[in-house]
């Protein structure tokens, strides 16, 4: 079965800068930046097999284009129903669409007047600031939600040690700092082994354009502390993340502790709530390191009711990695599905027959089209919710089965998208073991 692939578009728009040539504009206006898409004919790869970054990025969005006919003519394919609807313009069909986009960028200080632009205020920008990160070492930028002492820092800490971590108030600016070229990497939790997913992220990786290229598991060791001589009796209230706060309550409930939960933004945040506003009435649940950060005084180490408590994170960046098959990854991708009968069993046995194992599959409503009404002349009208489909599975798009799996599966999606195919997180970890 010949796998069709779209055009190789940038996964970000600062990497379409650097793939057309900077114009200097005169000094009379903002700086404006044409970010065009080119399209490619089709691209046959010999045996299944990637061969180069560019046509890694054409498997990478496996198949969208054949979405619409590839009878159309390239006008109607740009911004029409590659993605989920083409009402969602601002997210999707730029995504998968080939059109040109116009930005208007304001310079952010005087020297830009000039037609030169500039990165932290005063350093101008130069070509190593758009060249491509190294993939290890310290000189990674990395976006993470939360302040310093979160898991997610620890997550970033693991995912690509001496990096440098960048904390963010909120995850969409965790993919907004690296969309523009504040962050090389962001590295965002998107389920939990009790807690479930977190369905946030989910909807993000949908309405932004990175590229998932890594995954860690970091196991969650939660403590409970206050200011430095507060005891435990004098405790009337508990502040930290609502899935924190979840995770402790029957171990909270053994504490004798009889204070009110209160939910925060995050855990580490809890932690530094209380030191600066000296609250010896207050306690938080968050890590060891938080507890070092903000000179607290930790009370009960190890609280979370279950040993096994293991946080899932992914690591996005503006390009995808080019899929290998000396060692086990992993893929992901997001579909809606036509009209028909049992078209999501069509859709799961295209993995089945390859003998390909799905590790996640997650139903998010299809907002742009959240209804579909069926008639029927004798019963009458039925609303059936739509939704899409996330999924992870155990092979590389490197792999003919994988590649021919999502041909299958084109057969059968209205919208499809490879969200990433990066390496499986295979380090061992303790149960009873610290950040």
């Amino acid at each position: 079965m010949q796998a069709l692939s779209p055009p190789p578009s940038s996964s970000s728009l600062s990497s379409s800068i650097v793939g057309t040539s900077r114009r200097r504009r005169p000094p009379t206006g903002p700086l404006v930046v044409h970010c065009i898409h080119r399209s490619y004919d089709s691209v046959n790869f010999p045996a299944g097999v990637v061969s180069s970054r560019s046509d890694w990025q054409s498997s990478c969005a496996i198949l969208s284009s054949k979405v619409v006919g590839q009878e159309q003519p390239p006008e109607s394919r740009s911004g029409g129903d590659n993605g989920p609807t083409a009402a969602a313009a601002d997210s999707i069909a730029s995504v998968n669409g080939h059109k040109t986009i116009d930005l208007d960028l304001v310079p952010i200080d005087k020297a830009a007047a000039d037609g030169t632009a500039t990165v932290g205020g005063g350093k101008p920008l130069t070509i190593t600031d758009l060249a491509p990160a190294p993939m290890h070492g310290s000189q990674l930028r990395v976006a993470y939600q939360g302040v310093p002492g979160a898991y997610s820092e620890a997550a970033a800490g693991k995912a690509y040690p001496k990096c440098e971590a960048i904390p963010c108030d909120q995850f969409e600016v965790a993919f907004q700092a690296v969309e523009l070229w504040i962050a090389d990497r962001a590295v965002l939790p998107v389920e939990n082994s009790l807690g479930g997913s977190i369905h946030r992220n989910y909807d993000l990786l949908l309405r932004h354009r990175l590229h998932i290229v890594g995954e860690v598991q970091l196991p969650v060791h939660h403590c409970l502390m206050a200011l430095p001589g507060v005891r435990k009796e004098y405790i009337t209230r508990v502040i930290s993340h609502p899935q924190a706060l979840a995770q402790c309550e029957h171990t909270l409930t053994k504490l004798g502790l009889q204070a009110a939960r209160e939910a925060v933004d995050d855990t580490a945040g809890a932690a530094e709530y209380i030191a600066a506003n000296n609250l010896r009435d207050t306690a938080a649940i968050a890590s060891a390191r938080a507890a070092e950060l903000y000179g607290m005084q930790i009370l009960a180490d190890g609280i979370q009711d279950d040993c096994g408590n293991v946080t899932r994170f992914v690591m996005l960046a503006r390009e995808p990695i080019i899929p290998r098959t000396d060692r086990p990854f992993k893929t992901s991708i997001v579909f809606a599905h036509d009209k028909g009968t049992s078209v999501l069993f069509k859709v799961l046995s295209a993995f089945a027959f390859r003998n390909i194992n799905l590790t996640k599959i997650e139903s998010r409503p299809h907002r742009n089209r959240p209804i579909r009404l069926v008639d029927d002349a004798n019963v009458g009208t039925a609303k059936h919710f739509e939704y899409l489909f996330y999924v992870d599975f155990e092979a590389s798009m490197a792999e003919v089965r994988a590649q021919n799996a999502l041909a299958e599966v084109q057969e059968f999606a209205s919208f499809l998208r490879v969200l990433g195919s990066y390496p499986m997180d295979m380090t061992p970890w303790s149960p009873s073991g610290g950040d």
